[in-house]
């Protein structure tokens, strides 16, 4: 099933397209990445998905609904949870009230519950009860994972997850990401580390100066001539 559909959508930024007719869909229980340069619009796409930035055309739909002109508490409710690439944890709250309040917001029938079953899912119950703003990086992230998960999500928007962490962690996180999927919902990953991307995502789509460069399973999008020349061989050479 199709659970988030991007069609057409552009994005005008006074005279520069910041994105142009791009078409996304995320089907339930995959990964689909989005990679691309640093100014690609690759957070403008997820801003304009979230309901942050208003596209200039265009339509975003999830799960068959169309929600483009819906704001993002209502995009929430319909089942679209994001992190986002600067840390938005509550730091004075530990893990476990971080979760929790997710849960909570959502009106899960037992936040509590919800929360610690989470927090065992994603191996964070020994720092359940430490501020969120004493965890190193790698572990914040895997919290806001958590936090979004609390709210069940079909539809999950990753923007770096994996920022901050280092190869061990990584691997770690892909393995949750995985197993987050396996419970249906739609990741979208934004990342930097391609390995990552190569690894877990079904689908890749490249983004450059806004546009669609190349959309495919992971194998096709690293031989394509015009990704390798954008992007995939700058990093790889």
């Amino acid at each position: 099933m199709t659970a988030l559909e991007v069609t057409d959508v552009s994005v005008r930024f006074g005279g520069r397209m910041a994105l142009r007719e791009v078409d996304l869909q995320a089907e339930a229980g995959t990964i689909t990445g989005l990679i691309g340069p640093n100014g690609a619009g690759k957070t403008t796409l997820f801003n304009v998905i979230s309901g942050l930035q208003p596209p200039t055309q265009g339509q975003i739909a999830i799960g068959g609904t169309d929600v483009t002109k819906l704001p993002p508490f209502k995009r929430a409710r319909r089942g679209l949870a994001r992190t986002f690439q600067r840390l938005e944890l509550f730091g004075l709250l530990t893990v476990r009230e971080n979760v929790r309040l997710a849960a909570d917001v959502a009106r899960r029938t037992d936040p509590d519950r919800a929360a610690d079953d989470l927090l065992e899912r994603l191996r964070l119950t020994r720092v359940a009860d430490q501020r969120a703003d004493r965890l190193p990086t790698g572990q914040a992230r895997v919290v806001e994972l958590a936090r979004a998960l609390a709210t069940k999500p079909t539809v999950l928007l990753l923007d770096e997850p994996a920022s901050g962490q280092d190869e061990q962690e990584t691997a770690a996180f892909g393995d949750v990401l995985r197993e987050v999927a396996g419970h249906g919902v739609a990741v979208v990953l934004v990342e930097h580390d391609v390995q990552l991307v190569m690894e877990v995502c079904s689908l890749v789509h490249v983004l450059d100066l806004g546009q669609v460069l190349a959309s495919g399973p992971p194998a096709s999008v690293q031989q394509d001539e015009a990704v390798l020349a954008a992007y995939l061989g700058s990093a790889h050479p």
